[in-house]
């Protein structure tokens, strides 16, 4: 079984859809996902833009990185974006540690149906990048 850690600091959108579309790939793939300053709850347009394609963020939770400190990993991923980020150093036993940057959704403005225009894309890039990882792991 692969071990993924996939992290960002808020632990509510990126994260959270990063991990939930590499766990519907593959149940070989043990994958949690984490923040350094995790909100209190997975936000609710990314449970949405996720839903529309088949997977189910709805149980999801922030956590936070403390919890897995002491684990053994084979890759931890981190998925900040913007250049007004800092993305979480992860301290803990990793195989190999990735950066695949992706905007931050939650910044997105307007209306609900401008805001989840923004979800959607940075979904749909996030299925993409997280697709070619999986690809690349597997060969």
């Amino acid at each position: 079984m692969t071990r993924i850690l996939i992290l960002c600091t808020g632990n509510s959108c990126r994260s959270q859809m990063a991990m939930g579309y590499l766990q519907s790939l593959s149940e070989a793939l043990d994958v949690h996902s984490a923040g350094t300053n995790p909100t209190t709850q997975v936000h609710p347009l990314a449970i949405k833009a996720m839903a529309e394609v088949g997977v189910s963020l709805e149980n999801a939770k922030p956590k936070s990185v403390v919890q897995y400190l002491d684990q053994q990993w084979d890759y931890v991923i981190t998925v900040c974006g913007g250049a007004n980020e800092n993305c979480p150093a992860f301290i803990g036993k990793v195989g190999q540690r990735l950066h695949i940057g992706f905007d931050d959704p939650a910044s997105a403005t307007g209306t609900e149906e401008q805001q989840i225009v923004v979800f959607r894309r940075v979904r749909n890039e996030i299925m993409s990048r997280m697709k070619t990882f999986y690809e690349e792991i597997t060969i």
